[in-house]
């Protein structure tokens, strides 16, 4: 199991220190979770990850139950020894698959809305490729097409067997252009899933539930008080929060509130630069996302002083490193020209070195958030 204790609170915004203690060890938070799909951060060895200050990795249940399934896994000691990680690690439920593999494949969308749309879900719809049912997700296998269930027996079955620190419960992640009505089906089904989840745990990992709701404040509120209510380790915060960051900044101030103040709060799959400080400020201790390597494998490096797209030849007779201010070995050992060439090389080699500099960058500055948490300027 888990425990988690806060050592601070602000007196300046709702962020707050806390040690989220572990089987595999402590968490410093608010801390960032890094994104290990399949069990791998893409283009980097588990021990530069640790190089990094990684804390804390999630891996996708889904993705793992069809490769390379949850026996194979068991039968190496479980997710830490089969990925040589000694860290704490969470799975997810795969109730994000529910959305990315349906809806959001059909209408060519991300979870947070991009500028406005209408409404273009609506009650009792159903994806094209997968069929959502009160009992669970059909879904259609995107490796060799065959047909697979998943509801939160399974989910929990499976995510008790991979053996990470953390679960989550099984939900549906909504489309972010979900109407009212089909919001509503949606949160009764994450509800009475979130119940079935709990009932199906049969190990010492810790469960966290998952607050759903989309956009809309009354919805987040109904959720959080009927997820709260039930006897998880903790709970995340799922789905979209708003189309824009200032919505997503109050939203999650709004669910800060809401929680128990006594329990971690992880936010799923948000966390773009901009994003974090008011991630922290708004009380979350945990989020992940796949921002640092994502955008590190297409040549983006996140720096103190923005954005670097390192495919452009202007870097070519640049001899500073990524970002001067930055201790990371990338930047110690290599100038901004040498990965740039790298880039336009096509050399693999790149996609390791920045996304090595954006989980360093990523951790470092939460370091320092959690820094200013501790002298009470934040």
């Amino acid at each position: 199991m888990i425990h988690f204790r806060v050592t601070k609170r602000s007196k300046q915004s709702r962020a707050r220190l806390g040690i989220l203690s572990t089987p595999h060890g402590d968490i410093e938070t608010p801390a960032v979770v890094g994104v290990a799909t399949q069990a791998a951060i893409k283009a980097l060895p588990m021990d530069d990850v640790v190089a990094t200050g990684t804390q804390l990795l999630i891996c996708n249940t889904f993705h793992l139950h069809l490769k390379p399934g949850e026996a194979v896994v068991k039968k190496h000691g479980g997710l830490h020894r089969f990925m040589h990680w000694k860290r704490p690690l969470m799975t997810d439920s795969g109730g994000f698959q529910v959305f990315s593999l349906g809806f959001g494949r059909d209408l060519n969308m991300g979870k947070i809305l991009k500028g406005t749309s209408r409404e273009k879900v609506r009650a009792h719809d159903q994806p094209q490729s997968l069929t959502i049912t009160d009992r669970g997700v059909r879904f259609r296998s995107p490796v060799d097409g065959r047909s697979l269930f998943l509801g939160p027996k399974e989910s929990i079955a499976i995510q008790q067997k991979l053996g990470a620190d953390v679960m989550f419960a099984f939900d549906e992640c909504p489309p972010p252009v979900a109407g009212t009505a089909y919001l509503r089906q949606s949160l009764d089904r994450t509800h009475r899933w979130a119940e079935q989840s709990l009932a199906a745990r049969t190990s010492r990992q810790a469960l966290y539930g998952i607050v759903q709701g989309g956009k809309y404040l009354k919805l987040r509120e109904e959720s959080a008080r009927i997820i709260t209510a039930l006897p998880f380790d903790g709970f995340g915060i799922g789905g979209e929060l708003g189309g824009d960051k200032t919505t997503m900044a109050r939203m999650l101030g709004w669910m800060g509130d809401l929680l128990p103040p006594e329990k971690p709060r992880h936010l799923l799959g948000t966390g773009h630069p901009e994003d974090i400080l008011g991630i922290v400020r708004a009380g979350m201790d945990t989020f992940d996302s796949i921002t640092p390597t994502h955008y590190g494998r297409h040549g983006v490096a996140f720096t103190s002083a923005g954005r670097l797209d390192m495919k452009k030849s202007i870097f070519l007779k640049d001899t500073r490193p990524l970002d001067p201010k930055c201790g990371c070995k990338v930047c110690r050992d290599h100038s901004r020209a040498y990965i740039t060439h790298l880039f336009r090389a096509k050399e693999i080699s790149a996609m390791s070195l920045v996304s090595f500099h954006n989980l360093s960058f990523y951790n470092d500055y939460l370091a320092h958030l959690r820094q200013d948490i501790r002298k009470g300027v934040l």
